[in-house]
């Protein structure tokens, strides 16, 4: 942690809310060169993508594919110097609000590309003379990450895929299975981590290499289907005996996980972005359903039921807009450490963004549950409301699950509090740097609220930093508690300092984030009141019952329509045994076509 990284100082006591400096006026507008990419964006996605075909096919169709690397979509952040758009970072975001609006799985395979793709690990971790190699041909081919495998949840150090090097001919020998790898059935260049053995030249470890997806002994061995993300190229991957360069390797050896940790640190806010640009959709249909579905005389906006929903979309909708404009803005200025910040953001955003796709869903009733598809076909609009609930729900399991995410987080909570002198952390402070006195006054009082309880959350945070690591592996709820309070806190100031810099928009961002905030407070009340009072220790004995068998007889009665096979299957060494089911995308094109 530094002192710049402002979600780590709210842990501590301290709200200082001059970290969050917004550009005046509009902070939304970007530059013309970025204005102009996403303006190309918006109208090939409009007139060359049909989110319906994507469903009903369950792939990207080429000509989509080429499409977009002929605008530069797979180069939005890529260097000029090795022949990309060299955008912005917030264009970037953007985009991928863009795309996945259009479909969920364009903005997969956007981020699996340039977030946690070949471009990125290069870029951070590359010589110079593998980013002329690579970063051009990332311009038009793809890339995936390749990290997870059937015995690997949020526990790299399961691992299991090996690289053997061999040093008469400066090569690796790659043997593994890798599972779930986006992109993988379409990629290119596969970006793979694989322990190297210790040996007398070093001590081995976790290493990132960069592997040619035509190489042989390279398999796609199954292309995974989902309960959303339909389109989604998502597949398990064989190496086998696989040959690598030693110039291909990224980084040094053991640093494999540093590398995709920091790839991923820089890539947290792409499922904000996702989150907030669904969250938004969800906005426009609610309005809209709400304005024309009359019930009992009155159109159902007007009823205080719904009025309640559209108020929490809409509120939530420009909070979450509001993480990935101030934090995403502060990343790319390099003025702070946003790597804390962008990890309560991505929690935060995929629980938040869920919950409005479910009242989304509740309030559009019968034809919320419909499947686009179904409703057009009797006539009415096809609003993909139901598509929108089974695609992200992904968002609180991968890039870190809900459950993992909190504990890392109180990891780092823990440790930073321990770091600090206590006194110091519990006497709080602040550093307004703002114009306060130009804030409405119930903005005032939110901010006021949450440095209240940033103190009441530093003092909760040092009970447990007292306590050995060991007895906290038995209050992971009670961290998650403390998380959640720190993510509504640093969400409330992030919604405020936003709402502030909107001035072209009159009185109505402060009105959302008012009502955004009124919410907040009432969940961070809620998690303090946890916090003294739960269920915890009755849920754990409970846990340990059922696991033992205790409750086997309320398992009576139903049937389970589960296939046979092992719960996790055993990855078998060896070459495949059969084909191979990479997809691939007609070959480059090599004339410049987005520039």
């Amino acid at each position: 942690m530094t002192a710049s990284d402002f979600g780590a100082e709210l842990f501590l006591g301290r709200l200082r809310t001059g970290l969050l400096t917004v550009v005046s006026g509009d902070p939304r507008r970007l530059g013309p060169e970025d204005e102009e990419f996403l303006a190309r964006l918006r109208d090939f996605c409009e007139q060359k993508v049909d989110g319906d075909r994507i469903e009903r096919e369950d792939r990207i169709p080429d000509e989509v594919v080429e499409g977009l690397k002929d605008i530069g979509a797979l180069s939005i952040r890529i260097p000029r110097a090795y022949g990309g758009l060299g955008l912005s970072g917030m264009c970037y975001f953007r985009a991928l609000m863009i795309v996945t609006t259009a479909h969920s799985a364009i903005g997969e395979l956007l981020a699996a590309h340039q977030a946690i793709g070949l471009p990125q690990p290069i870029t951070l971790f590359g010589t110079e003379e593998q980013k002329r190699a690579f970063l051009p041909r990332c311009v038009r081919e793809i890339s995936a990450f390749t990290l997870t495998e059937p015995d690997i949840g949020n526990d790299p150090f399961r691992m299991r895929t090996t690289a053997v090097p061999d040093p008469g001919s400066g090569t690796y020998r790659l043997n593994g299975v890798k599972l779930w790898a986006t992109n993988g059935v379409i990629a290119d260049l596969l970006v793979v981590m694989a322990m190297v053995p210790a040996s007398g030249a070093g001590p081995g470890g976790m290493t990132a290499f960069v592997v040619e997806a035509d190489s042989p002994g390279v398999t796609v061995e199954h292309r995974s289907s989902f309960l959303g993300l339909r389109g989604l190229e998502n597949g398990a991957i064989r190496l086998h005996d696989v040959v690598v360069p030693s110039g291909n390797r990224i980084g040094a050896e053991g640093a494999g996980l540093d590398i995709a940790l920091a790839a991923q640190d820089t890539s947290r806010l792409s499922l904000p972005a996702v989150c907030a640009a669904a969250a938004k959709w969800s906005l426009k249909i609610a309005r809209e359903w709400a304005g024309v579905r009359v019930q009992w005389g009155r159109p159902i906006g007007e009823h205080d039921a719904v009025a309640g929903k559209l108020s929490f979309i809409a509120s939530t909708a420009f909070a979450l807009e509001a993480m990935v404009e101030v934090t995403g803005r502060l990343a790319e200025l390099g003025v702070a450490d946003t790597r804390f910040d962008a990890e309560l953001a991505k929690l935060y955003a995929s629980e938040q963004a869920w919950l409005v796709a479910d009242e989304l869903v509740q309030l559009r009733g019968g034809r919320g549950y419909e499947t686009a598809r179904s409703a057009a076909a009797r006539g009415e609009r096809g609003v993909p409301a139901e598509q929108l609930l089974r695609d992200l729900r992904i968002g609180r399991i991968f890039d870190g699950s809900t459950e993992a995410l909190r504990t890392f987080i109180a990891t780092s909570v823990i440790e930073n509090h321990r770091a600090e002198d206590r006194t110091s952390a519990e006497a709080g402070g602040t550093d307004r740097q703002e114009a306060r006195g130009a804030a409405p006054e119930h903005l005032t009082g939110h901010r006021s609220f949450v440095e209240e309880a940033a103190r009441e959350l530093a003092r909760s945070v040092g009970t447990y930093a007292e306590q050995p690591d060991a007895r906290l592996d038995d209050q992971q709820r009670q961290l998650g508690r403390i998380v959640d309070i720190g993510a509504e806190l640093y969400a409330m100031t992030v919604t405020c300092a936003y709402a502030e810099a909107l001035t072209e928009h009159g009185e109505s961002p402060a009105r959302l984030a008012d009502a955004f905030c009124a919410r907040s407070r009432l969940r961070v009340t809620e998690l303090f009141g946890q916090l003294e009072k739960n269920t915890d220790a009755r849920d754990r004995a409970v846990a340990r019952q059922v696991l033992d068998g205790g409750f086997g007889w309320l398992e009576d009665g139903v049937l389970d329509p589960s296939t046979d096979g092992p719960w996790i299957a055993e990855p078998k060494p060896g070459p495949a045994t059969g084909r191979n089911l990479r997809r691939k995308i007609p070959a480059p094109r090599q004339d410049g076509a987005h520039h």
